[in-house]
């Protein structure tokens, strides 16, 4: 007879306990970054509606930011470090190729030995990385995560490109996640389109740089495809998280899109028909477009402003480079 493995079973549902945020330590106003793109004040903030924009000293990289927004969360979910079993990062500005920023966070917030590991999934890894956690605890691999999404954009950025260069933030959120008795994490709804890869990307490789066959690479997009892209097609995306969850737009507290551009973000809200009631996220105001720190910063932020949207639920969702996409609905702790 053949032997039978164990085949472990988690919790029944998971939820957030609670978010951590760090962002880059210098405000960058729009009057410091126009000469180079021969623009105006005026012009950003009607395209973008950035006024400033955060972005970290020459000594801080994407492990510190992510570090810091680690540790506030694992203090506020009153989950012990040595509890988080696994620590997820969304970065796509590691500043090595190896090793791995999550084994060196989880190492730096006393979380050794977690199962740690990174991913590249662009502006939309913040909301892969819940449904990873979501999907690690229930099935028993994990008790406790913490997710994060790190960037430190302003190494990759040309600061003379007018496409991108004027979006772009530093900063880093986290949340910690875990059992819990009730549903706080809807199904999550992602995918990609890699046929549309060269709308948003690196310009260059890193081996093109190293021969001297090219500039160091650099973030660049092609403005007006993303945004008919992210608007049209996302509010799909955004409309079946919301089925999938078993809820209406009327039920949500907050909306927290990532934070691409204002235009977007004001877009959505009315193709979605959100209720005034509904709170959203526009933390690009004054932080800018931090990628896969975006949505976790924005939700942070919501819920020091706001805190009686504790205990509210929040529709997520990422989108970005490669052109991937993610969408859930949470309970916010």
């Amino acid at each position: 007879m053949s032997a039978i493995l164990t085949q472990p079973t988690g919790a029944a549902h998971t939820r957030i306990y609670a978010y951590g945020a760090a962002r880059g330590e210098n405000a960058v106003p729009n009057d410091d970054i126009i000469e180079p793109i021969n623009s105006s004040d005026e012009w950003i903030r009607q395209r973008t509606g950035i006024v400033t924009r955060v972005r970290a000293g020459a000594d801080t990289d994407a492990i510190d930011l992510a570090s810091d927004a680690a540790a506030e969360a694992i203090q506020r979910s009153g989950v012990a470090p040595e509890q988080i079993d696994a620590v997820i990062v969304a970065t796509i500005s590691n500043p090595k190729q190896t090793p791995s920023v999550s084994a060196i966070v989880a190492d730096r917030v006393g979380a050794n030995p977690a199962a740690a590991y990174d991913l590249n999934a662009a502006c939309a890894g913040f909301a892969y990385g819940v449904a990873q956690a979501d999907a690690l605890i229930r099935a028993g691999a994990a008790h406790y995560a913490v997710v994060i999404g790190t960037e430190k954009l302003s190494d990759i950025v040309d600061p003379t490109d007018r496409s991108i260069s004027f979006l772009l933030g530093d900063g880093a959120g986290a949340a910690v996640i875990g059992p819990s008795d009730t549903p706080g994490i809807g199904p999550t709804v992602w995918g990609s389109d890699g046929s549309k890869s060269d709308a948003v990307g690196m310009n260059h490789t890193l081996t093109e740089f190293r021969d001297g066959a090219a500039p160091w690479p650099t973030l660049r997009q092609e403005g007006p495809t993303v945004f008919r892209w992210a608007v049209w097609e996302m509010v799909k995306v955004a409309r079946e998280a919301i089925e999938k969850a078993g809820i209406t737009v009327d039920d949500l507290a907050a909306f927290v899109p990532h934070q691409a551009n204002m235009r977007i973000i004001d877009e959505f809200a009315k193709q979605l028909k959100l209720p005034e009631s509904v709170v959203i996220g526009r933390d690009i105001e004054t932080t800018g477009n931090t990628s896969a720190a975006s949505i976790p910063l924005a939700t942070h932020r919501l819920l020091e402003e706001h805190p009686n949207l504790s205990g509210g639920l929040a529709l997520q969702i990422g989108f970005g480079a490669g052109l991937v996409f993610g969408a859930q609905v949470v309970v916010l702790p």
